[in-house]
């Protein structure tokens, strides 16, 4: 499962009024190799289900996952921080046994 906290839900709603998202359009989530602790997270708007996919909702927040990423996001909240070292959606991931200071990369 994939959660959304109230900030990541408040702050998806505006990006995708800003982008004039239709109805169909969702948050997808994934996971591919990189970065500097060796998997990166994608995070990225679409609207085409893939076979495959893993559909998670909450807070009203459409949440689309593959199921190879699946297993390393298992748990995870996004979430969203707007503090001084950067602003924008995180990953609370459960999974990861270590992040980089940027926190766009993990390993498990």
């Amino acid at each position: 499962m994939i959660t959304v906290s109230s900030n990541a839900k408040e702050y998806i709603d505006r990006l995708m009024v800003e982008q004039a998202a239709t109805p169909e359009t969702f948050v997808r989530v994934g996971v591919k190799s990189g970065g500097c602790s060796g998997l990166e997270y994608k995070l990225d708007f679409d609207t085409v289900e893939k076979e495959g996919d893993q559909i998670f909702e909450d807070k009203g927040i459409k949440v689309v996952v593959d199921m190879k990423s699946l297993l390393y996001l298992y748990g995870t909240e996004l979430d969203y921080s707007g503090g001084l070292n950067g602003k924008g959606l995180t990953f609370n991931n459960p999974n990861a046994s270590r992040t980089c200071s940027c926190g766009e990369s993990f390993a498990v």
